[in-house]
């Protein structure tokens, strides 16, 4: 029988190495698997290259990966916040770096990585400070940047519904940058609202199937998701 469902997200995340690249859903709060995150701070893997769309606040979401020192690279296409002070201090002390795609562009990357294309051309940030040094071509009398796709060890992902298989269905806004993620990395893990069996779900609602999803973590709604920082 497949059952990919762990007892807890400290669980799900226990075997996470140093280095590892990670996808984090989510849309601002929106989407932003944040129980995976809280249980990835207390295990406390460091040196990781996480790609999220924004870093989210001090105490939630990938910016509590960095305050707690687990971050060496971030790939995001919104970094100010809330955090914007303490990441500064981090770039001039060089240590983290910090790479902005644009956010169409990053959402490209990402499902480019899922599919298996290497990368694309793009007419996005030709002539901009994001376009320098990368490798141009010219289509249809337009100059285009070559941009390469994006895959991870491990992607959080959150979603509304999932059935035991790991098929899964979002609501509304979770919609967003959680469906390309999961195709992109090599272990997905979902945190979820609720999990049914087998045939509880309509397929018409599947947004990401099984064979993209690897663990699952209920989590029952109303329960806070913030993560609490070691100073």
């Amino acid at each position: 029988m497949i059952q990919k469902k762990f007892e807890s997200a400290a669980e799900a995340v226990a075997d996470m190495k140093d280095g590892a690249t990670l996808l984090v859903g989510g849309f601002g709060g929106s989407g932003l698997p944040s129980h995976l995150v809280a249980a990835l701070v207390e295990q406390g893997a460091k040196d990781l290259t996480v790609v999220s769309n924004n870093i989210g606040a001090v105490s939630d979401g990938v910016a509590a990966l960095i305050s707690n020192n687990q971050v060496k690279k971030i790939i995001c296409s919104f970094p100010v916040g809330p955090h914007e002070n303490d990441l500064i201090e981090r770039l001039q002390k060089g240590t983290i770096e910090l790479e902005i795609s644009p956010q169409g562009t990053l959402a490209e990357r990402i499902r480019a990585g899922g599919a298996g294309v290497p990368a694309f051309y793009t007419p996005t940030a030709v002539g901009t400070e994001l376009g320098e040094g990368k490798e141009t071509r010219e289509f249809n009398g337009r100059v285009h940047v070559l941009e390469h796709a994006i895959t991870g060890d491990y992607a959080f992902i959150k979603a509304h519904l999932a059935d035991r298989w790991g098929n899964i269905v979002y609501r509304k806004t979770q919609r967003n940058f959680n469906p390309v993620m999961a195709t992109a990395a090599t272990v997905t893990i979902a945190e979820v609202s609720e999990i049914v069996e087998v045939g509880g779900l309509d397929p018409e609602n599947i947004i990401t199937p099984s064979i993209y999803v690897h663990r699952l973590v209920l989590v029952e709604q109303g329960q806070e998701g913030k993560v609490l920082v070691n100073e």
